[in-house]
């Protein structure tokens, strides 16, 4: 006789309404079943928590991944910071989200069910469509907990993503939380563009976004450096006494970053691959048409550093070519170093 694993699923874990970290024990980990919404047939929609809770008082520390359905390399990040915390010398609470987007990672598509993107409309509405709903009750009903939010991404379908951040790096807290996490890159974006972090961060939450390589796949490596970087933050919030690691090289700090297009459609070749240094001029990509011809070619519009690009070969016109940063000219080696202390 088989088992029914949605039963041992429930069994193990606490179904719940909302989330109070509060209520969770001392001293273990819980986990919890978020009955957040309902589909078509009155069933519910859970969504998984979990929660570790020292024995001592302390900051909260949230850790989001897959708000978008295809987006899984957060996923091991956050299940894996659980098998490693050490409970004992846990001060405060971790709490890990490591699917949110539930019904689109069934689909192993990014938007949501109604075709829209999660991380576009955050924070949702209480009374919306489907979408809107459901945004607003992760973040009123999971994410209002958290003094801090560490939300894990990917590239979209079709492109490829560095080991990047997305902070205010004029916020010195959010700075200090970037720094931390060890990345290739490090871009300056205001949180205030309907994403996860922008409403975090109107809430009073110091959220930054984490950039894990590629979508539709685990990659060992991008995930270890993702665990290393939450270990260095739960470290730097004195949550527990475990040494931050450095990393081998500083980030490059970009004040700003933005995606260039195509203006044609064709079969496009990118020449410069990830986290290379592009100079103003240079040429970045060519168009072909279906026969081969040279149809255009396309050169940097400034100099910088290539934080993501396309993959897809075929190519609309409005298409993607690549992610490109702009460094922060007036950026000292030392900071990341410092900002541990």
């Amino acid at each position: 006789m088989t088992t029914n694993p949605i039963f041992l699923f429930r069994e193990t874990s606490k179904v719940i309404r909302q989330l109070h970290v509060g209520e969770a024990s001392r001293g273990a980990i819980t986990r919890y079943l978020v009955h957040l919404v309902t589909d078509g047939i009155g069933a519910p929609i859970y969504v998984p928590v979990i929660v570790a809770r020292g024995q001592e008082d302390g900051p909260v520390l949230g850790l989001t991944a897959a708000v978008h359905g295809n987006e899984l390399n957060g996923i091991p990040v956050v299940q894996r910071i659980f098998q490693e915390i050490n409970l004992d010398k846990l001060r405060g609470t971790l709490v890990g989200v490591p699917i949110v987007n539930v019904p689109s990672l069934h689909r192993n598509q990014r938007e949501f069910v109604d075709g829209i993107d999660l991380n576009d409309i955050m924070p949702g509405k209480a009374d919306g469509n489907v979408s809107e709903v459901y945004a607003w009750r992760v973040v009123n009903w999971v994410v209002r907990e958290f003094h801090y939010l560490v939300d894990l991404h990917t590239a979209s379908e079709g492109r490829i993503n560095s080991y990047y951040i997305r902070a205010d790096m004029a916020n010195p807290v959010t700075r200090r939380m970037a720094l931390l996490q060890n990345a290739q890159i490090i871009v300056n974006n205001h949180p205030s563009d309907g994403t996860l972090r922008s409403a975090a961060a109107a809430l009073g939450i110091h959220a930054i976004t984490l950039e894990l390589g590629n979508p539709a796949t685990f990659q060992r490596g991008i995930i270890r450096s993702g665990l290393i970087g939450v270990h260095n933050l739960l470290s730097h919030l004195g949550m527990n006494d475990d040494p931050i690691i450095e990393p081998q090289a500083p980030p490059v700090l970009c004040q700003r970053s933005y995606w260039i297009y195509t203006d044609t459609g064709g079969i496009l070749h990118i020449k410069p691959d990830l986290n290379e240094y592009i100079y103003e001029g240079q040429p970045i990509a060519t168009l072909r048409n279906l026969f081969g011809d040279l149809v255009r070619e396309y050169f940097a519009p400034e100099s910088g550093i290539v934080v993501g690009r396309s993959v897809y070969p075929i190519n609309q016109t409005g298409g993607r070519i690549l992610h490109l940063g702009i460094l922060q000219q007036s950026e000292s080696s030392s900071e990341a170093s410092s900002s541990r202390r």
